[in-house]
This record gives structure tokens, sequence and C-alpha cells, in this order.
């Protein structure tokens, strides 16, 4: 089978690279795209005996950047996560920069994006220790994003925040409905939050400078330029979204898992261009967009996270050191019924048959069970 951003990379990747330098890491996810479930990777050949059909199955790159690898990863983590959701209002939150940060993201993404989730952060925190908002302690859990639709560079959290949370005196306070905090108290307290950070990395000589912002360099124009940042106004997204614990589950795949681009998008691909779905942020309708293959490249690796980097975090009653104890307290607080895990204790052999009604182990020609199986090696990478 053949799918559209793999062929995009096949076709292009290789003239794309040797006249373009490509970071490392994107570089590693561009090969594995263009591997991913060929007989590059090995895999597994079935022959039945009862009918002789012969079935070849390519094993999948697994890297977190692939259109091709995310599907069985994304049931496996919603499903995890069944047990930490209880039946109550949640709300969904963004935290975006302005376009005037997009250089130094992109100079700085280890050091600036990890500063996004700080701050945000750090913003629904105090705000919910706030006994003018909610005086608790509250749960949450970030996402970063880096696109627009169109593939720009656009670097934002996605936040699922329950609508509560625990006093100092261990009992639960909801949320008002429809309402978590005022937005220009948020707008507020991250854009400082965030700015201070970020002069303290300047401070500390931790910054790399593009040289569209060489000249940031001097403090007085790093200075002008953080008090342009503040006299904007930062417009955060809060609203409540969810309700009940069936429609966060429903709904968090969209954010954990996605990646900059799928290919359900892709409609079109030729040897030179690329044409794609994307929507039209003025009108809100959906639209199209057509690139060269080595501009859509270019983009597409734009959101090459760096190596190992934690992209779904974890805060407050969610957080790994407190959620089994916490959590346990809200629901006994807050009532209703527990989800059940789907998959807990599965193989992937397994989930697959339960997800797609997909056996491996049977014929799909002729329902017999008697197949010889054989290990496909993985064929020496070439760089």
């Amino acid at each position: 089978m053949s799918y559209a951003i793999q062929n995009i990379f096949s076709q292009a990747y290789d003239y794309y690279s040797k006249s373009t330098s490509v970071a490392p890491e994107a570089h590693k996810v561009a090969v594995s795209i263009i591997r991913c479930k060929t007989a590059l990777l090995g895999g597994n050949s079935a022959v039945c005996q009862d009918c002789g059909a012969a079935e070849v199955h390519y094993n999948s790159c697994r890297n977190r950047h692939c259109p091709c690898c995310q599907a069985v990863n994304k049931e496996k983590w919603i499903d995890a996560r069944k047990a930490d959701v209880v039946d109550a209002p949640y709300f969904h939150a963004v935290f975006t920069v302005p376009e005037q940060l997009n250089s130094l993201f992109l100079a700085n993404r280890r050091l600036l994006f990890s500063l996004l989730y700080d701050s945000s952060a750090a913003t629904l925190k105090e705000l919910a220790g706030d006994k003018r908002h909610l005086g608790a302690q509250i749960g949450f859990i970030s996402i970063l994003h880096t696109w627009g639709s169109n593939l720009s560079f656009h670097p934002h959290i996605h936040t699922i925040v329950l609508g509560g949370g625990l006093s100092r005196d261990q009992e639960f306070i909801a949320a008002k409905t429809g309402f978590l905090f005022p937005i220009k108290a948020v707008s507020k307290l991250f854009r400082g939050k965030f700015l201070h950070g970020l002069k303290v990395l300047y401070q500390n000589g931790q910054l790399n400078f593009p040289f569209s912002h060489a000249m940031l360099r001097y403090s007085s124009q790093f200075n002008q330029f953080l008090s342009e940042l503040y006299a904007k106004e930062w417009i955060p997204h809060l609203k409540e979204t969810f309700k009940g614990a069936a429609n966060v589950i429903e709904h968090l795949g969209r954010y954990t898992h996605n990646i900059a681009i799928s290919n359900s998008r892709i409609l079109k691909v030729t040897d030179q261009s690329v044409l794609f779905k994307i929507k039209d942020y003025r009108t809100g309708n959906p639209s199209t967009l057509h690139l060269s293959s080595d501009e859509f490249i270019r983009r597409f690796l734009m959101h090459v996270l760096p190596d190992r980097f934690v992209r779904i975090r974890h805060y407050g009653l969610l957080s790994n050191r407190s959620k089994r104890k916490k959590m346990a307290l809200v629901r006994q607080l807050v009532g209703g019924v527990r989800m059940e895990s789907r998959f807990r204790d599965m193989t992937t052999l397994q989930m697959l048959k339960k997800l797609y009604n997909f056996d491996p182990e049977i014929c799909r020609h002729c329902g017999g069970k008697h197949l010889i199986n054989r290990t496909l090696p993985t064929i020496p990478k070439l760089e």
C-alpha cells in the first residue's frame, strides 16, 4: 500500500536534502517516513496451507511524526487515561504567543517549547489556587502543537482541564458552569510569566538569535522587543467543551496524537507539487493549498520536535506523583461510574483484533488457520 505523505518524501526528499541543510532529528523523521511499512524495515510473511494465499506485512517505523504510526498508540494512550477521567465538566484551554516570537522559537525549540509549557501551567495553577477564582488544586493535561492548517509554524499549547479541584480541606470545588477563569486574567498572567521567563533566558545567555533577529543580542533592542510584546494583547482560548467523562475520552485523541498533517488531507501529489485541504481562518470555511514538493517538505519538517522531547505532560491532580490517590478521592467526591479500560494487559496483536477485527493468524481469503509464518529481515539503511 502506498501513502500520500510517504510518496511525497520518497519522490522529493533526496533532492531536497541535497539542496537544503536538514537538522539531524528532521532527517531521521524523513528517513523513517520513507521506510515505514516497506521491505526496508522487514516484516512477516504468511502462506496459507489450505488455499495457498500469501500475505506480507511490513513493519512500521513507529516514529511519532509519521502519519501511518499513530492509530494504535493513540488508542492505547486514550484507553489508559480512562482511569483518570471523572464524570465532571472539562475545559479546553489554548495558549498561544504572538507571531513575532516565531523565529526565536525556531532557533530555540527545546528552551522555548519548555517555557511555553511552564508558563501556561503556572498560569492555570496560580489562578486555580486563588480563592477569588477557585481556591483549589486542579488537574490538567497539556499537549504542544506547532502548526496551523496550512503547515505554517504556529506554536501553541492545548490543555484539557478538569472543571474543579481539591481544596486544602480535601473537598471538591466545582467551577462555575461554562466558566473557569476570567479570560483577561489568564491573558495578562500568561503573558507576564512567559516574557519574564524569556528575559531570564536572555540574561543567562541561553538564547540563540537567528539572522532576522540578530539585533536582539543588544540589551536595548531586546528590552524594546519585550516592551512591544508586553503592549500586545495575548489572546488565549478558554471554554467548557467537554461535558462528562465519555466526551473527554472521545476528544482527547484529536489533540494528543495529532501530527502536522494527515494523509486524509492530501488531495493530489505530482512529481513536483502537493495539493491539500486547509481551513481558511478568515472565513472559517474549508479550502485548498497548492505547494511545491520542496516547500511541503520544508513546512512538514518545521514541526519535528527535539529528540526525546516530552509532548504530553500531566499537571496537578493528574501528575504521576499524585493522581492515583488524589483522583481516587475526586472520583469518590464527585460520584459517577468509573470508565473501564478496554485494552489493559493486551498485546498489540490482541488490540488489532479488537480494534479492526484483524487477526494475522487467520487467512483472510479462506479463513484457514494453518499458516506458515516467516520473519523478513530488515534491509540495512543506506545513507
